[in-house]
């Protein structure tokens, strides 16, 4: 039994967003323990090592909430008042440093941007800090839309170097805005990766989220590699052929570590090449336009070659990032700071000309980016931005229903006073650089901005706690970013999500997450939601990354896999009963709305095919915006891209997308096939989306 909270621990945790309890279901309340809280605050910089340190800090702490006439950031949003401006005392004067370089001694209409106001009291106290002015909402996604959902390492082409980059991006954006008819195409996050042996292949943790992966290169289209002698690159391209034919023909896995081998070889050889006065001035600008945050990377990077890329474990004076140690190295080691820069380089230009092909392919939205809730400890981000990230704490999921030993993912969470006192600038950098390739946004673990469960190193994830962020501001920043940008915003809202947070979001403009088998009238008598009860404000698919495909779900195939790895919990025959009626009730409520007399398997209303078909007719019917196809869909894949709860029991993120036969289909067949143009052909005769019932909350489902 946990013992109980002192009051006073109590008091200092609830002043710094520490919480000391959690609700897994609205009638439970499970308290966290003591050992958790005071680990917490100890990672906020908060000494409660014991009853005498509590009260000296919760003193500190009250002292200085009394005194502060305003918190560290204050946000206002367009045409609406700041509370926290209109408490200020009486004539209190006020002077504001805008973004754009103005001074106003009023915080009256002013325009979007983050800006710094000076207040001085009448008694004589001052305070300067960041002001956020940001528009109400985001608006709407242009029209009612349908777009594919695919993880970019598994669509290879008869082009890849042995897994999906680029180029076959664009070439998909390009193919299906035109002959589709699609609005968007979503792919994982393509965030940098921690070099390793073997490179941990999750998308989720990445070593940087700043900067993308120049494994998604697609070499060839490098304007220099034209000028690069061919002899030269003779080895690097029959590795390349030999992985692609490995994956595509000998049924092998997705290799990312000797792609990234061959493709380096021939990156460096591009490398030697001589810009071009115009190419020249477009890599300064990005070296311009990225500054300290690039060099710092590319810094890592260069480091990581020579000492391994578990920076806690390089020389102590290289472990920080403004040490003159670390002054030195890079010095020493330029040459492979700008080769570690170019490629950053180049990877931007190419996720800009996906987008744009996209646009000009008729995309109304575009490439939609996806953001992971954090980074890997030992990558680059976690080294650059130490003072921002909490030393010793883990991000996870507290238990409940779905898992009663909760997650912890290994990604250390940001300090969120650390970020208030930036006025959240790591944060907007962040956003300013995924926004310049996206014409949308997808947030994993979205309510991460408001809340996120910190687990001690060493604990298991029952002794973790939640921490609070300003969601306010949080959610103030994104608005602004993505405003700017022109961009939409989807927010991953699976899970246990707490009340209010869902209301929040879509009161900001920020779209949902809603997965077909998860839609069920939890408050009632827990059947399948109708469709047109199903939230407007959504992006509405079948499955995820992390689910079984629709064809495994509806044949019962999932369970079969997971009996096979030795994961269910309760017997065979329990998993497959509960599965099949959880089937045969969506099936059920499709033949009862009609949807079940589709074009796929010869007009068999029984066949696999014909079912998904109808999965997908039925999200047509809700009121959703934005309707995704997972691409393997398209061509009756059976395998789940990642299999949450194992490691080396699967293939997580090494499997190109197959058909039906686990035989592995390409991009150029993917364009040729029947069944994918015949679901989408589903969606292309749909008409516009019925009107929204009013909204209501959505009930928790597993974390992803």
């Amino acid at each position: 039994m946990t013992a109980p909270l002192g009051e006073e621990l109590a008091r200092l945790a609830g002043l710094h967003g520490v919480a000391v309890s959690y609700q897994p279901a609205p009638d439970r309340t499970v308290m966290a323990s003591p050992a958790a809280v005071t680990r917490a605050l100890t990672a906020l910089g908060v000494d409660a090592d014991g009853p005498r340190a509590v009260r000296a800090a919760l003193a500190a702490r009250e002292r200085e909430l009394a005194e502060r006439l305003l918190p560290p950031t204050v946000v206002q949003w367009s045409g609406s008042p700041c509370e926290a401006l209109t408490a200020l005392p009486e004539g209190t004067r006020l002077r504001v440093e805008t973004e754009q370089g103005g001074t106003r001694d009023s915080a009256e209409r002013l325009p979007h941007g983050v800006h710094r106001l000076t207040a001085t009291a009448p008694d004589g106290r001052t305070t300067r800090v960041h002001l956020v002015v940001a528009p109400p909402r985001l608006p709407a996604p242009p029209g009612r839309s349908y777009g594919l959902l695919v993880q970019l390492y598994s669509l290879l082409s008869r082009r890849s170097w042995g897994m999906g980059d680029l180029g076959d991006l664009r070439e998909l954006a390009d193919w299906a805005g035109r002959v589709l008819g699609a609005g968007f195409v979503q792919v994982n996050p393509l965030h940098a990766a921690v070099p390793g042996a073997p490179t941990d292949p999750s998308p989720y943790r990445p070593s940087s989220r700043r900067f993308p992966d120049p494994v998604h290169l697609r070499v060839e289209d490098v304007p220099e590699y034209a000028y690069v002698d061919d002899d030269r690159l003779r080895a690097p391209a029959e590795r390349a052929a030999r992985l692609r034919e490995a994956v595509l023909e000998k049924g092998e896995l997705i290799d990312r570590d000797a792609v990234w081998e061959a493709k380096r070889q021939a990156l460096e050889l591009v490398a030697g090449v001589p810009l071009g006065p115009g190419r020249r001035a477009a890599y300064c600008d990005f070296l311009a336009e990225h500054g300290q945050a690039l060099e710092d990377h590319a810094t890592w990077c260069a480091l990581a070659e020579v000492h391994g890329a578990q920076w806690h474990r390089w020389p102590e004076g290289l472990r920080d990032p403004r040490s003159a140690e670390t002054a030195r190295a890079r010095r020493e080691l330029m040459h492979r700071v700008d080769f570690h820069s170019r490629l950053a380089w180049l990877t931007d230009t190419q996720l800009t000309a996906a987008q744009r092909a996209a646009r000009e392919a008729g995309m109304a939205v575009g490439i939609v980016h996806d953001l992971a809730v954090g980074v890997h400890p030992e990558g680059a981000d976690a080294w650059a931005q130490q003072d921002f990230f909490a030393a010793g704490m883990s991000v996870g999921a507290p238990p409940d229903a779905f898992n009663a030993r909760g997650q912890a993912w290994g990604l250390p969470p940001w300090r969120p006073d650390r970020l208030a006192a930036s006025g959240y600038a790591p944060y907007r950098r962040l956003l300013a650089a995924l926004f310049r390739s996206a014409g949308a946004l997808r947030i994993d673990h979205v309510m991460g901005l408001f809340r996120l469960w910190w687990v001690p190193q060493g604990e298991p994830p029952t002794e973790g706690t939640y921490v609070r962020y300003d969601a306010e501001a949080m959610l103030a920043v994104l608005v602004l970013e993505a405003s700017r940008a022109g961009a939409v915003v989807i927010g991953e809202d699976l899970g246990t999500v707490e009340p209010g947070v869902r209301e929040a979001l879509r009161e900001r403009g920020v779209l949902g997450t809603s997965v077909l088998w998860f839609e069920r009238d939890w408050e009632g008598d827990g059947r399948p939601l109708p469709p047109d009860r199903w939230r407007a404000d959504c992006l509405a698919t079948a499955t995820t990354h992390d689910l079984p495909s629709t064809a495994a779900r509806l044949t019962g195939e999932h369970v079969e896999l997971r009996d096979r790895l030795g994961l269910l919990t309760r017997p065979l025959e329990e998993e497959r009963a509960e599965a099949a009626a959880d089937a045969g009730e969506w099936l059920d409520l499709l033949t009862r709305l009609g949807l079940l007399a589709g074009t796929g398997g010869g007009g068999d209303r029984s066949s696999e095919e014909a079912q998904v078909q109808a999965v997908h007719r039925f999200l047509v019917r809700t009121p959703a915006r934005m309707i995704g196809v997972w691409l393997p869909d398209g061509v009756g894949d059976r395998r789940p891209q990642n299999l949450p709860g194992t490691w080396d029991q699967y293939p997580n993120w090494r499997l190109p997308i197959a058909d039906g036969e686990g035989r592995p289909v390409t991009l150029e067949e993917l364009a040729a096939s029947p069944r994918l143009h015949a679901l989408i052909d589903v969606l292309r005769e749909a008409p516009e989306a019925p009107e929204a019932p009013e909204p209501r909350e959505v009930p928790g489902v597993p974390e992803g």
